[in-house]
């Protein structure tokens, strides 16, 4: 292995070195750890970690770093505190994640790291939307983002980087190429020779490095980033490194040729570069001494420090508080005597928009076509115009990535929506918004501050794939929070409160609302509380229980069969009001839940649940559902008005009033 100096000093020399050998050193200490049972698992990055230091060594310290439990070095080159260090991998309270998490999969922006999460691709993105954040900053300033051979298959790998070459991202995408995900070889995974080979296909340049010469990865990365502060863009650098111990400890090396281990054991990134530093004499025998009895002393102050703390003791209160950032909605009304003229759906929609966007400078709006083409609804129709295309952006089909670059703008105290084209299209993100955006805050106290819009709903005899009704997937993930407005009204102030709220929102807009409905919308801002419902109608035959289109449904067959009923408007369905459920329950005693969604694993089983465990001493019959068929949405209209519940709805309420 050569070592070329180039015009560094002995001092950058051993600094580079210190910080190399700290990682090993406080590998082998864990590894022993780990089979006296003290660490419940470990994944080495025994081989690779003059990647891991070199990249981070030569980076600025407030630039963000996003690594994989493979980069150690990140962590301590970013000097993070032993102490803490080590209570987060023994689940300690004083750790990252109050216990909440294990190994890397946590952030700190004290330090500018942002951990993983287990799925790995998904933190290219994030990444993109912390480079998103500078660029609008005008900072000259790059991200370094990690990923393993074996990620660098997942999709997001691929939309990352293209979302990146298309705005021009000044993020540094660092491929740890060891040949092996998990077990699985390089030939087993991919077809091409080199990663290099990637980059230009993506418009960008990328770079091989030897990732076992600190020296070569530190001079590169170094290089690189001085020249993205400059001219941003986004880099492909592959580093070729060698895993030498299993992808955990319990998986072993038993599938990797021994011939290989041998091999690589004789680039070992440690031993090589400290054996250059004696031979140049730039590293005497007594400092090399020193420097590591002086690394062994902090890391055993250090699992002191972390051993004194006891194991967390679970407050149920604080587990279900921490899954959000904490936030009182401030009560915005519109001014008193204010304009309040009919608006269509749409409009308001529109309009709640335009003035959250006057309202949050800092707010960025993403999605396809939503630019100059106005969206494919023409709800963001002239905003180009208005605030710029920095600010309204026009995404390509990379709905994971989009996601993803919400939370990093986050990271960066950024706002920012995503709209999705459709709400059937939200599967190709939903990782991110499940596992990344609920989570974040539960995880290390990262707040998800992004809103996604969700057209949705059927009646339009289009078919499976751009009609349905998908809320209840998400009223199931704790850390998210989810609307769905059924009047005009509703639909301006519950979208300015979804900006208001920093935790992620997902806003449902039923497309057959859009240009069929009109109602009073005051035109200045305004907002409607999160979490409260509204009773649409009031009677005191039965209780309708709905939302969205239901609302609409509901109000017209009661006025058809001449039923005296409260038809309750849920507006939010996580959380979902289970005061006014309660009050209504109570004073009819006959309930119905309606809901467009299918009727198997729709959010009306849980609240039919709740009323039967809280509220059944106040009923008067058994609780009865209406909803679509469980089925896929069918194209031609007779079908669709089959799978669509308004004839059945009809019915069952006549039934529930003569029980």
């Amino acid at each position: 292995m050569t070592f070329d100096r180039q015009d560094l000093s002995n001092e950058t020399l051993l600094h580079l070195y210190q910080h190399l050998l700290r990682p090993r050193l406080i590998e082998e200490k864990m590894l022993i750890l780990l089979r006296q049972g003290k660490v419940s698992k470990w994944f080495s990055g025994i081989g690779q970690e003059a990647i891991s230091v070199g990249s981070t060594l030569a980076l600025e310290a407030d630039e963000y770093i996003l690594p994989l439990h493979r980069n150690l070095g990140v962590f301590t080159g970013r000097e993070v505190p032993l102490g803490r260090l080590f209570a987060q991998w023994q689940g300690k309270r004083t750790g990252f994640t109050k216990g909440r998490d294990r190994s890397f999969h946590f952030g700190t922006n004290e330090h500018h790291i942002v951990g993983m999460i287990s799925h790995l691709g998904p933190q290219l993105a994030v990444a993109g939307g912390i480079a998103l954040a500078d660029l609008l900053d005008k900072k000259p300033k790059v991200t370094l983002t990690y990923s393993g051979d074996g990620g660098a298959s997942e999709g997001d790998f691929h939309e990352a980087l293209n979302v990146a070459a298309v705005w021009q991202l000044p993020v540094i995408f660092m491929i740890e190429n060891n040949g092996y995900g998990l077990s699985t070889p390089s030939n087993e995974q991919f077809r091409f020779k080199s990663f290099v080979d990637k980059g230009p296909a993506y418009g960008m340049e990328a770079v091989q490095v030897d990732g076992n010469n600190v020296l070569e990865v530190y001079t590169t990365v170094k290089r690189l980033a001085e020249d993205l502060r400059e001219n941003p863009r986004p880099v492909l650098v592959e580093a070729l490194t060698f895993r030498m111990r299993g992808h955990e400890e319990a998986s072993g090396t038993k599938y990797v040729p021994q011939s290989l281990m041998e091999e690589w054991a004789a680039k070992d990134p440690v031993e090589n570069y400290e054996k250059w530093l004696l031979a140049e004499g730039i590293l005497t025998e007594t400092a090399r001494h020193s420097i590591r009895e002086t690394i062994k002393a902090a890391i055993e102050a250090g699992l002191q420090e972390a051993d004194a703390v006891p194991m967390p003791t679970a407050d149920i209160q604080e587990e279900i508080a921490d899954m959000y950032q904490p936030f009182e909605a401030p009560v915005t009304d519109a001014p008193a005597g204010s304009a309040a003229p009919d608006k269509r759906f749409i409009d308001a929609i529109s309009e709640g928009l335009k003035q959250s966007m006057e309202r949050y400078p800092d707010l960025v709006l993403m999605g396809q076509d939503i630019a100059d083409y106005g969206g494919v609804f023409k709800i963001t129709e002239g905003f180009v115009a208005a605030f710029g295309k920095s600010r309204v952006r026009n995404t390509p089909l990379c709905e994971s990535a989009i996601v993803g670059i919400g939370l990093g703008l986050s990271i960066k105290k950024k706002k920012s929506m995503v709209e999705m084209q459709f709400a059937d299209f939200v599967t190709c993100g939903f990782n991110q918004i499940v596992n990344n955006l609920a989570k974040s805050h539960y995880r290390w106290g990262q707040n998800a501050d992004v809103v996604i819009r969700m057209p949705t709903g059927a009646g339009s005899a289009a078919g499976p794939f751009h009609s349905q009704s998908n809320e209840a997937w998400f009223t199931h993930v704790p850390g998210l929070k989810v609307v769905y407005p059924s009047n005009p009204h509703d639909a301006k102030g519950l979208l300015c409160a979804a900006f208001e709220d920093p935790n992620p929102v997902l806003y449902f807009e039923h497309k057959m609302l859009y240009r069929s409905m009109s109602g009073p919308v005051p035109a200045a801002y305004y907002t409607t509380p999160i979490g409260q419902a509204a009773l649409a109608a009031e009677g005191d035959e039965l209780s309708i229980i709905t939302y969205g289109m239901g609302v609409r449904w509901a109000l017209e067959v009661c006025q058809d069969l001449g039923v005296s009923a409260d038809v309750l408007d849920l507006r939010t369905l996580l959380p979902w009001d289970q005061e006014a459920v309660r009050r209504t329950v109570e004073k009819n005693g006959r309930v119905l839940i309606l809901h467009e969604d299918t009727m198997t694993g729709g959010i009306g089983g849980e609240i039919a649940a709740w009323i039967g465990e809280n509220c059944f001493e106040h009923l008067d019959a058994p609780v009865r559902r209406v909803a679509s068929l469980d089925t896929a949405i069918p194209f031609a209209p007779p079908l669709e008005a089959a799978f669509l519940p308004q004839q059945r709805l009809r019915e069952q309420v006549q039934a529930l009033r003569n029980y």
